[in-house]
């Protein structure tokens, strides 16, 4: 993991796609779209299986890589859409919930939370409207600047091309700050990538190889 400061917090970046606040004990998870593979295949779109069980296998591993984790904050779209809750998919969360259920967790609503409905309530979740404000931290889930705080937010699902040549290049998930707004990659197994474009000043750190990579400006 690579730490980075921000308003006066400690951020832990995680290869595993989040990023940990150990001055709160709390986990941050952007955009796991939990259903989204079920919600693609119930619309006859033949797309991956098993990516919950992923999301939920990344989860643990950084969970394991973290100190005394105590509460997870998901910015977001932690279900895809209304067609995210079939039977599996509930029954696998629900599976994993209680195996963490000394876990706090929370969710700040995305757009897709707005369609998909709250988290079910055996799921123990609260979730509010953005933003959360932690600290020097606002946390939510659009990428938009908040007076007298820094934004951490999901939304984009961010990603950087490396390398010159076509047949060279590369597109990793990565973290993006910039003057008032940071954004977390998209945590979920099935999620794409969307190029940045970073302006002078902001700091890139790209995924790969299970680390967690600073760019130069």
């Amino acid at each position: 993991m690579l730490p980075l400061d921000l308003a006066g917090e400690r951020l832990l970046l995680l290869p595993q796609r989040a990023a940990y606040l150990p001055g709160h004990r709390t986990l941050l998870v952007a955009d796991a779209h939990l259903g989204k593979a079920v919600s693609f295949r119930r619309l006859g779109v033949p797309v991956p299986e098993a990516t919950t069980a992923g999301t939920l296998a990344r989860l643990d591993a950084a969970l394991a890589a973290c100190d005394d984790v105590g509460r997870i904050v998901f910015l977001g779209d932690l279900l895809h859409s209304a067609r995210a809750h079939a039977a599996a998919t509930l029954a696998a969360v629900r599976a994993w919930r209680q195996r963490h259920a000394a876990l706090d967790l929370e969710l700040v609503r995305g757009n897709h939370d707005r369609q998909a409905g709250d988290p079910p309530a055996d799921w123990g979740v609260q979730a509010v409207d953005e933003p959360l404000r932690l600290g020097g931290l606002a946390l939510q889930h659009h990428p938009q600047a908040v007076a007298g705080a820094y934004a951490l937010a999901g939304h984009v699902h961010p990603g950087i091309v490396l390398g010159g040549r076509a047949h060279d290049r590369m597109r990793l998930p990565c973290f993006h700050f910039g003057r008032q707004v940071g954004l977390l990659p998209a945590f979920g197994e099935f999620t794409g990538l969307h190029v940045v474009r970073p302006q002078a000043g902001d700091r890139v750190f790209a995924i790969a190889e299970a680390r967690v990579v600073a760019l130069p400006g």
